[in-house]
């Protein structure tokens, strides 16, 4: 997996490349924790990601525990796999997606 960041002022956009599962998720954990601290709000940038497994949820799940504190966290460019997973597990109801 790739990950992109680009932070512009306090708007931290993270774009993602491949897979996001087990192997990769910490790794992007790592990011986002290291970033946050100077981001009000974040913007991920799905329209490379392939697949996202249950590691995956659970880093955008506490990337946007941290982000509702702030200004808050988007999920965009979402292909219809990654959407499904987003539908099937409920996280389409608690995470912004556009």
């Amino acid at each position: 997996m790739t990950i992109n960041k680009t932070q512009n002022g306090n708007a931290l956009t993270i774009a993602l490349e491949g897979r996001l599962d087990t192997v990769t998720s910490p790794e992007l954990e790592k990011e986002v924790k290291d970033s946050l601290e100077a981001a009000e709000t974040l913007t991920l940038d799905f329209s490379k990601l392939e697949y996202i497994s249950s590691a995956g949820l659970r880093v955008l799940l506490s990337a946007h525990k941290t982000m509702s504190k702030k200004g808050g966290m988007k999920i965009t460019n979402v292909n219809e796999i990654v959407k499904e997973v987003f539908e099937v597990t409920g996280f389409a109801d608690i995470l912004t997606i556009e």
